[in-house]
């Protein structure tokens, strides 16, 4: 059985070992080893997605099976260059480990984030997908979310073409 709470300090080490497998497990054989290693590094090492436990403005849940840590979700501040709401919130990201896709985590966390997002008054909600992650882009379509426009995602070295979907809240 699955359950959901908000990530703690303690989950930290194995909250980042939960994102670099995820982003590996999808994206890993589009990068060279030392562009994706950068990555990982720089999102989910101790500067990145664990010093973001607790951190004000910064939101994470987690999905555990037993005490492993199957996905979660990140919700904070809108990173993306441009004019946007000031009670925007962005989605960094929603990662669900290959073994538990299909085990409704995914839905699960967006539906948290989406509660949370709307009971802390935001206004909208961003995004950006990797633009050949066809599964995520319907997954994300099937809550309204739009696409809007490009963004350059940084992978190390490589620049990948991103889109970014807004959903009015």
């Amino acid at each position: 059985m699955i359950r959901y709470r908000p990530a703690r300090a303690e989950d930290a080490d194995a909250l980042a070992a939960c994102a670099r497998a995820a982003f590996t497990e999808t994206f890993g054989t589009l990068y060279s080893a030392g562009d994706l290693a950068t990555f990982l590094d720089e999102a989910f090492g101790p500067a990145g997605l664990p010093a973001q436990i607790g951190r004000p403005g910064w939101h994470i849940q987690v999905a555990l099976d037993g005490d492993r840590i199957a996905g979660f979700a990140k919700l904070g501040p809108v990173a993306f260059p441009g004019e946007w709401s000031a009670n925007a919130i962005e989605l960094h990201q929603l990662y669900v480990r290959q073994p538990w896709l299909g085990a409704g985590i995914g839905p699960a966390l967006m539906d948290w984030a989406l509660a949370h997002a709307t009971a802390h008054g935001a206004s909208e909600m961003l995004l950006s997908v990797f633009v050949d992650n066809h599964r995520a882009k319907r997954f994300y379509a099937r809550y309204g979310f739009q696409d809007i426009g490009r963004y350059d995602f940084a992978v190390g070295n490589t620049i990948d073409e991103d889109r970014i979907m807004r959903l009015p809240l």
